[in-house]
């Protein structure tokens, strides 16, 4: 049966402390993010005893969970795209997912709605997508299917075939070149949408899923249209009970292998024997021995503040220093009473455009600065799940991409007027009487996650997904710097996203040491 995160959390350090006589060879893995928890239960599989250490009073990192009066809030995550790679890591432990976590599929998967009111409904059903771009641009229709065909081809290549493989060395990016270069991964996301789509509105609808994993849709390689088609593929999918059902029920995995997950331990620095990782010092002073160590931190934060002042660092991690950070979050977690049967215009998901897309992505990714007007990811899950919030009542998580702390605004002070001018907007649009119905308020801006999450300048997502910060260019899932220190997650290769991290977890299998070598 598995686990709450409440009970996880309640469970004793001394007792996880406590000297272990099994005879397994030890990892310990820093950070329990689903990059880290799948990691956790794929060295669990292979024969380590894992140790997941988690600064955090609860698990998730990221995809922690918000409880208050009766709501309940996803902090990270909140769709499921590719089932599979969850589904195996219950495989792994001879157990099927469905018997812990619910996955149901979404239709439409979302709602984007345009600043003049005109929407554009996307789901997976291929002639109800012909009629909906047609019944915005009719002469936009064969445009459409091949800008999909070429997003099926990215797919192919840049995610089932790369996604999973290991960068460890300059001539790995030399054998994938000849398939960039065919893609034309030199162009951005919305040139690709561009050449082939005329219609503004389904230039902006096709082209914005970078935001889903911090980057900029005028910027980063077209290989991210992939993320299109991956939707079609597998479709979108909610977890009942929300995203944070499944952190739980993987920590229930973990346990279930014999390993142990801690929380509010948090990780001061790594120990280590020459250039080798030996285990990590806790922030209590507390040392903990480990034949592997796997960072599901920031990566930035693993290189900068994990190792010794002045510990040598490879060219790639250094690069570090100059690398070009994800842009972060502005998000409003907010519960309502008796709304159920109100705004039914709004769905489980809606996106909702500002007058300006452009101009406002250059104001969050170059200039930095927060902008009078603003583009919304309007996440209501209560539409497919009411036991997220008290009976007849709903929970919101209203998300505004914002700039990073390399930005001028004070974060958290802002957060109130910010909260004001988005609730003004909503009120006028979608969700009129929202404040009179209002009972929970809560946020998070990038002051979270710079101090809770230690994420580097506050970015959400990592480093940014240009294509000079991907695949090899990106940090290494096997450090260079560090013998037996592997990384995973949003900051290392693949990227962020769930099926980015969760796949980083993946290339573990291929580069970390099979636990009868190490012991």
């Amino acid at each position: 049966m598995v686990q709450s995160a409440a009970m996880i959390t309640s469970q004793s350090s001394a007792a996880a402390a406590s000297p272990s006589s099994d005879p397994r060879p030890h990892a310990v893995v820093i950070g329990s993010g689903f990059g880290g928890l799948a990691a956790a239960v794929r060295l669990g599989a292979r024969g380590y005893r894992v140790t997941v250490l988690e600064k955090l009073p609860e698990i998730g990192g990221r995809a922690r969970v918000f409880r208050q009066d009766g709501h309940v809030f996803d902090a990270g995550p909140t769709i499921v795209t590719a089932p599979y790679l969850f589904e195996e890591l219950w495989t792994l432990c001879g157990r099927k997912m469905a018997d812990d976590v619910t996955l149901v599929p979404l239709d439409p998967f979302y709602t984007v709605r345009f600043a003049d009111g005109e929407t554009f409904r996307c789901n997976g059903d291929a002639e109800g997508m012909r009629a909906e771009v047609a019944r915005l641009s009719p002469d936009d229709v064969a445009g459409y299917e091949r800008f999909l065909k070429e997003s099926e081809e990215i797919f192919k290549v840049g995610f089932q075939g790369l996604s999973s493989i290991p960068f460890d060395s300059p001539l790995d990016m030399l054998k994938v070149l000849p398939d960039f270069i065919r893609l034309r991964s030199d162009r951005s996301v919305f040139a690709h949408v561009a050449k082939h789509i005329k219609n503004p509105y389904l230039r902006m609808a096709l082209s914005f899923h970078p935001l889903f994993v911090g980057g900029n849709p005028f910027q980063v390689t077209s290989i991210y249209s992939l993320i299109a088609y991956l939707e079609r593929h597998w479709g979108v999918h909610w977890a009942m009970g929300g995203t944070g059902k499944l952190a739980s029920g993987l920590a229930g995995l973990i346990e279930g292998q014999g390993g142990v997950v801690r929380c509010n331990t948090e990780v001061a620095a790594l120990t280590l024997d020459g250039r080798r990782a030996t285990g990590v010092r806790l922030a209590s002073g507390e040392e903990i021995k480990a034949d592997i160590v796997v960072s599901n931190a920031d990566s930035a934060y693993t290189y900068h503040k994990l190792l010794p002042s002045g510990y040598p660092r490879s060219l790639m991690n250094n690069r570090l220093d100059d690398a070009r950070q994800s842009m972060s979050l502005f998000v409003w977690y907010v519960g309502t009473r008796g709304t159920q049967g109100l705004w039914r215009d709004v769905g489980h998901h809606t996106i909702l455009m500002g007058p300006r897309y452009k101009e406002l992505l250059d104001d969050i990714f170059h200039k930095r600065i927060l902008a009078d007007d603003f583009s919304l990811y309007i996440h209501r899950p209560t539409v497919t799940d009411p036991s997220l919030a008290p009976a007849g009542g709903d929970s919101f998580y209203i998300l505004s991409p914002v700039p990073n702390t390399k930005g001028s605004t004070e974060w958290p002070q802002a957060a109130e007027a910010y909260r004001d001018r988005i609730a003004d907007a909503l009120e006028a649009t979608l969700l009129p009487g929202l404040r009179r119905q209002m009972t929970v308020s809560r946020m998070i801006t990038p002051a979270y996650f710079r101090d809770a999450l230690l994420s580097w300048d506050g970015a959400a997502f990592g480093p940014e997904p240009l294509f000079r910060q991907s695949a090899w260019f990106r940090p290494h899932n096997r450090s260079e710097d560090v013998d037996g220190l592997y990384l995973v997650g949003a900051g290392t290769h693949p990227g962020a996203g769930l099926p980015g991290v969760l796949s980083s977890a993946r290339i573990l299998d291929k580069v970390v040491p099979d636990a009868r070598v190490v012991a």
